[in-house]
This record gives C-alpha cells, sequence and structure tokens, in this order.
C-alpha cells in the first residue's frame, strides 16, 4: 500500500490532536475502539454525503486508525492525485469491469495489515440495495468486517460491531442492516430503505 498521512511521525501526532480538536468544536465524539484484529474490511455507512469522507478521517487520526479506503477514480486527478493517495485512497474505475474484489483481496494478502474501508452504498445518492463486494472482499480475504459508522443524529462516529462472514450472505446482512437500524447519515433521506 501507499505511504500515507498515519506513516509521517510528527504530522499524525499534529493531525491526530487537530482532528480531536475540530471534532470537539463541532460537538462530535469517537465511540468504541480499534479492534485488536490486523486486517478487516471496515464497513462505512450511511454515506449519504461529501461530508462523511472528511469526517471519517477526523474520527480515524482521533483513534488512532490507519485506513485506506476505496474511492472513485475521478477523486484521484491532479492536482489532488497524490493527496488524496497521502490520505489512504484507493482509486478505483467504476465504469470499467475490472475485478475489483481479487485486487482488493490481494491486497490483503500482501499486506500484515490492512483496514480497507468501503462504503456499500457506492454513491452518496439513495439506494434499494448496496453493493456485494465489501462482503465478498471479506470473505474471500478471510478476514472480518467491522461495522463503522458516522451518526450525523447523535454526532458520534466510530468502529462497532465485528462479523465474520459465515457464507449465509442474508443472515449475514440482516445482521448487519441491525445494526445501522437507528444510525442517522448527514441526509437520512437518502439511507438504504428498509
Amino acid at each position: 500500500m501507499n505511504y500515507t498521512i498515519f506513516d509521517t511521525p510528527v504530522l499524525k501526532t499534529i493531525v491526530r490532536w487537530l482532528s480531536i480538536l475540530f471534532l470537539r468544536i463541532t460537538g462530535w465524539r469517537t465511540e468504541d475502539r480499534v479492534p485488536a484484529i490486523p486486517k478487516f474490511v471496515l464497513v462505512a455507512a450511511p454515506h449519504t454525503s461529501n461530508w462523511d469522507l472528511p469526517y471519517a478521517l477526523f474520527v480515524a487520526f482521533a483513534i488512532r486508525a490507519k485506513i485506506y479506503w476505496m474511492g472513485k477514480d475521478a477523486l484521484f486527478r491532479r492536482p489532488f492525485k497524490g493527496f488524496f493517495k497521502w490520505l489512504g485512497g484507493i482509486p478505483v474505475d467504476r465504469s470499467k469491469s475490472q475485478n475489483v474484489v481479487a485486487q482488493m483481496i490481494r491486497q490483503f494478502d500482501q499486506n500484515d495489515k490492512l483496514i480497507l474501508t468501503i462504503a456499500p452504498a457506492g454513491t452518496r445518492k439513495q439506494v434499494k440495495q448496496w453493493k456485494t463486494g465489501f462482503y465478498y472482499i471479506a470473505e474471500g480475504a478471510n478476514v472480518p468486517m467491522v461495522l463503522g459508522f458516522l451518526d450525523y443524529r447523535r454526532k458520534v462516529g466510530g468502529m462497532g460491531r465485528v462479523i465474520y462472514p459465515t457464507g449465509d450472505f442474508g443472515a449475514d446482512m440482516k445482521a448487519i442492516r441491525a445494526f445501522y437500524d437507528g444510525v442517522a447519515g448527514k441526509y437520512p433521506q437518502k439511507s438504504l430503505s428498509s
């Protein structure tokens, strides 16, 4: 994986304290801790706003979670390409049929530690169902899913329940959906409809 801001000793300390200060000033707080698991898929839901990424990064810096996140390749154009990669971004070309699941499984195989953040909605727009790649990445890499959240109603962000894929997609999704019941995105009307 690429070198990130989380790897820059002095800067990561400064950014952590600035993140804590920003969250405090804006009335946000963190909840739960980073699980003591070296590799996992961090499910990022609900995803309803462009503000989700900055808040997710502030929370990650505050709780000392070195996260990588997948974003559409349009974000990684000049002059921001290097900056977003430095923030842990991994560009994904959604216009072509590429096997992103296999690519991400390889990343897990090649790294001793990896927190891969994926927004299953795949977009900030309202969707009827989530994309399933996050589940199949976790299953294929034999890593758990950790349910990350930004609850704009309570102004709380963090990492919650750990779920290991059982192979029963329907049952696992039911448990995941139950966790997110009551978690409000910035625009709740865009959240996954039940």
